[in-house]
């Protein structure tokens, strides 16, 4: 299915794709531009920001080695970087930049552009004694109480033991945004989910709540997952149990994503156990109306496999999602997966069959993560893979074959901004069409270690779309017409205030 079109893409600058080890990748707007940009989290290396050239067809690295730029300090070079996440954290209308490191040693950095330039607030003097406690194996960022400013969710543990995690917001009290002073502070007790964790897989969004609120799962290394739901008031309950994706006898918790595999309107959870079965879980109702969830992965999708990230997105436009699993070769060939979900019309689940993932395969790359965004505006979605830990490579970037881009299939793109006009992480995003309807879920973060584009990117094939209605994490909802000059193009949703 995939075309490698990494050459491409840096023939005129190939040190912009440097052999190094890369861990995680965002897909953020780091230049206020509009447009986005792609930010690879460097192990053992600098950061990357990777912009697209319209004009040369080329991507091109912002974060130049050159203390006058105002990316220069997003390199960060030795910052032992694993993760990535991009989110509004003090409602300027810009996404801060997170990166996590796992060691005390070399220690977190959230990146503010302020002053003209990015500047780590973390190494301000009111926000040090934070940042000396902090540490992590993977994040999300989530609006926890629908004011678009966002907190940043740490599930932690250090050498196999559990430990509490960490969620990082702003203390309005103390903050002087217009000046550029953001205190931070962790409220992970306030927050009612300081409970012990062994994760990685971490993602937000409304999952059970119905007013837009965002919800919290964890998809835990050991023991059961957690699934925070939303109490309204800042704080949460854990459900998992109640919900049946407790999943408390698998381990190895990796990737996962939200989105809605069966049109039903509500929000499936696909995530990958690291040599452990891998789960589709879709989610109904029970007879008195309460959530539930049922895993539908077949035998041959559930097998297991060294998985890092799972990406769910309709990469060839044929109105159903694929899922792409992002393995790491590390006793042998791991190949990387791709497998249809294709949506039942008479209320059956989706059918799930392996399709041929063409030059993105990579048996023997130890594939550290995977994010998908539209680079050229072309309607259709590149792959970006990063490779690391103890074999450098260079990234790897895919997109269908030009003879597919070239079909008459119909596609359509959602951003949705916050009131602040930052993107509305956790925002949901119905779209109806004469076939029915299709879910997304604006990405928080789709750990383990990466975060897509901030876009509800839906393939239509031949469908024609009617209407769309956008759900906030502050509870606001918008319906609007959909018209035929519409499709094949991207649509800016702003808040209705």
């Amino acid at each position: 299915m995939f075309l490698d079109i990494t050459q491409n893409l840096f023939r005129q600058s190939p040190e912009d794709n440097s052999v190094q080890l890369s861990c995680g990748l965002a897909v953020t707007d780091v230049d206020n531009d509009g447009q986005l940009e792609i930010i690879v989290a460097g192990s053992v290396g600098p950061n990357l920001v990777l912009k697209y050239n319209q004009a040369e067809n080329q991507l091109e690295n912002l974060a130049v080695d050159d203390p006058t730029s105002p990316y220069y300090a997003l390199r960060d070079v030795g910052g032992n970087t694993i993760d990535v996440c991009a989110c509004d954290i003090d409602g300027d209308g810009r996404e801060e930049i997170y990166f996590l490191s796992p060691s005390q040693v070399y220690g977190a950095k959230l990146f503010k552009f302020r002053n003209g330039r990015y500047e780590d607030i973390l190494a301000d003097e009111v926000n040090q004694q934070l940042a000396s406690r902090l540490a992590g194996i993977s994040v999300t960022c989530i609006d926890r109480n629908g004011t678009g400013k966002y907190a940043i969710y740490l599930p932690n543990y250090s050498r196999g033991n559990y430990s509490t995690p960490f969620l990082i917001e702003m203390d309005e009290s103390r903050s002087d945004v217009a000046n550029g002073v953001v205190v931070l502070r962790n409220v992970v007790q306030e927050a009612g989910i300081a409970k012990l964790t062994g994760g990685r897989g971490v993602t937000a969004g409304p999952i059970l709540s119905k007013d837009g609120r965002s919800d919290l799962f964890c998809n835990s290394e050991h023991g059961p997952n957690f699934l925070f739901k939303n109490n309204g008031n800042g704080t949460f309950t854990d459900v998992a149990a109640e919900s049946g994706i407790s999943d408390a006898y698998e381990n190895g918790g990796r990737g996962v994503m939200l989105t809605d595999f069966d049109g039903n309107g509500k929000l499936d959870i696909v995530y990958g156990n690291c040599n452990g079965p891998h789960k589709i879980f879709l989610q109904t109702a029970d007879d008195e109306g309460r959530p539930k969830f049922r895993n539908i992965a077949t035998e041959e999708f559930a097998e297991p496999s060294s998985i890092r990230t799972v990406v769910a997105a309709d990469f060839n436009n044929d109105g159903s999602l694929e899922v792409l699993m992002n393995n790491f070769a590390y006793r042998g060939p791991a190949p990387n997966r791709l497998y249809q979900i294709l949506r039942s019309v008479n209320g059956q689940d989706p059918t799930i069959k392996e399709m041929n993932i063409g030059k993105a395969l990579e048996p023997y790359s130890q594939g550290t993560g995977c994010a998908v965004v539209d680079l050229n505006g072309d309607g259709v979605l590149e792959v970006i893979l990063s490779h690391g830990r103890s074999s450098t490579k260079t990234l790897s970037i895919f997109s269908l074959p030009p003879e597919e881009k070239m079909s008459e299939r119909g596609w359509l793109r959602v951003r949705v901004l916050t009131h602040q006009g930052a993107p509305a992480r956790g925002a949901k995003v119905t779209l109806h069409c004469k076939r029915g309807r299709q879910t997304r879920a604006i990405d928080t973060g789709s750990g383990y270690l990466c975060q897509i584009e901030p876009v509800a990117h839906f393939g239509l094939d031949h469908d024609i779309p009617v209407k769309l209605e956008v759900l906030w994490p502050d509870t606001k909802f918008k319906v609007i017409n959909v018209e035929a000059s519409n499709v094949n193009s991207e649509m800016l949703v702003t808040h209705p205030g």
